[in-house]
């Protein structure tokens, strides 16, 4: 008799995981699936606006030195923007970190320490992401809803995996390639020439010409859009992307 209760408990515990089961799934499955284009898994690059937003981004993983300059250039223009962090840069430089927060910007995951996510796997990657939210949020006190990867490589594995996670994997249409030994005008141009409502720009800090260059960009944007957040730029639900990334409204 009693190993007739024993099987009836399992039998009961089965049916319930056979209904469970699914419905996780289908629960893990579902923000993702907008994002899967033919089979292909794809960030958002851009997003279809019916007003002039736009989004001004910044990848933080070098150095600190301009923070105080870029940060004061915002408020002077009004524009709150979003920042996308190494967990390395937040522990090395908690102090900027915590300023970025507390002057009213948005803070990603830009992954830990600049890993090639796309020759990672779908464990290593939220290990990597996973320990990078710790130390943010132990700085700020909340944990970030967005990421972007190292280099912007991604792969159907990198964005299912941020997706998992319960992040949304954020790419940028305009690029201001601010690095290497580029000059201020060049930087001006490529920021400011092709941009529209909807895109969302890429900066880093830590550049040699950035910070310099940063009140121009603003003045002339600011003619024209409204800067947004990320988080206020992209829709949260009922969307689609397409082929080249814009997120539409369904």
């Amino acid at each position: 008799m009693r190993f007739v209760v024993i099987k009836a408990k399992y039998l009961v515990i089965a049916a319930a995981a056979a209904i469970l089961i699914p419905i996780i799934c289908v629960t893990l499955n579902k923000s993702a699936e907008v994002f899967n284009v033919n089979g292909r898994e794809i960030p958002i690059y851009s997003v279809e606006r019916d007003d002039n937003k736009i989004a001004l981004t910044f990848d933080c993983a070098w150095n600190d030195d301009d923070i105080d300059q870029i940060l004061d250039t915002l408020d002077e223009y009004d524009c709150k923007a979003t920042f996308f962090v190494l967990g390395s840069w937040a522990e090395k430089y908690s102090e900027s970190l915590a300023k970025i927060k507390n002057r009213g910007h948005e803070i990603g995951n830009h992954s830990y320490n600049h890993a090639d996510y796309t020759k990672l796997s779908a464990e290593q990657i939220c290990a990597d992401l996973r320990k990078a939210d710790e130390i943010i949020e132990n700085i700020i006190g909340e944990t970030p809803s967005l990421m972007r990867a190292p280099s912007g490589g991604y792969n159907n594995t990198v964005v299912t995996a941020a997706e998992g996670m319960g992040k949304t994997y954020i790419q940028w249409s305009v690029d201001g390639i601010d690095y290497g030994d580029t000059d201020a005008q060049s930087i001006f141009e490529r920021s400011t020439s092709k941009t529209g409502a909807g895109d969302i720009i890429l900066l880093h800090n830590g550049t040699e010409h950035t910070a310099e260059i940063l009140p121009r960009i603003l003045e002339t944007l600011g003619k024209n859009y409204e800067f947004a957040t990320v988080s206020e730029l992209i829709y949260s639900e009922n969307f689609v992307i397409d082929n080249n990334g814009c997120q539409r409204k369904k």
